[in-house]
């Protein structure tokens, strides 16, 4: 997925959308970049053009493509009665290329899916190379044996000393494995207005 400058993304988006622009240096440059504007009064977003922003900020912030967010609000909002927002965070949060991210096996989760895609992880023993691929309650993630003496796992445990896993995650840093435990919660106050994504779609 092409993005194109992040620093110009994240300034129409906010800084949340990408993890180099959640930075001193980005905040500097947005510093600079308000003076400059600051004579010029902005224009009040319509409903359209804010349910428009939120979505872009998730399909950036999760590195997916347009259709592959439609496709996960049309599963969301399949079942009547249900939560729609929950299920939305749950599919987007439970993609093997995020669960890689958020167990801090990498920095980004646009490394997590190259990491992903180049076959470093196996999903209950099996070597799976999909990103997207969603995983449930119960699944093992292990680092493939091949892998573990690749520059990209050095000195994990170090790195890792002081971060914290999510709770529905489980992580066993010496064994370079994981599991699931749980299923991701959408916690009020999060990065992202889901709902306002939900509207949009449902236009």
């Amino acid at each position: 997925m092409k993005l194109g400058p992040k620093y110009k993304i994240a300034r129409r988006l906010g800084p949340a959308v990408f993890e180099k622009t959640q930075t001193q240096k980005f905040q500097l440059s947005e510093a600079r970049h308000a003076r400059k504007k600051s004579d010029k009064r902005p224009k009040p977003l319509s409903d359209f053009g804010l349910q428009l922003i939120e979505k872009q900020r998730v399909r950036f912030s999760y590195g997916i493509i347009e259709r592959q967010l439609s496709n996960y609000v049309a599963k969301a909002t399949e079942t009547k009665g249900a939560n729609s927002a929950e299920k939305l965070f749950g599919l987007l949060e439970s993609r093997l290329d995020n669960v890689v991210y958020r167990l801090g096996l990498a920095h980004t989760r646009r490394l997590a899916r190259q990491m992903t895609s180049h076959g470093h992880f196996l999903v209950n023993g099996k070597r799976t190379t999909v990103p997207s691929y969603a995983v449930k309650k119960g699944d093992v993630i292990t680092v493939r044996e091949g892998s573990k003496k690749s520059v990209l796992f050095a000195d994990l445990a170090n790195k890792l000393k002081n971060y914290s896993v999510p709770k529905w995650l489980k992580l066993d840093i010496e064994k370079m494995s994981a599991t699931v435990e749980g299923e991701p919660v959408l916690e009020t106050g999060g990065a992202f207005n889901l709902n306002t994504v939900l509207e949009y779609y449902s236009r």
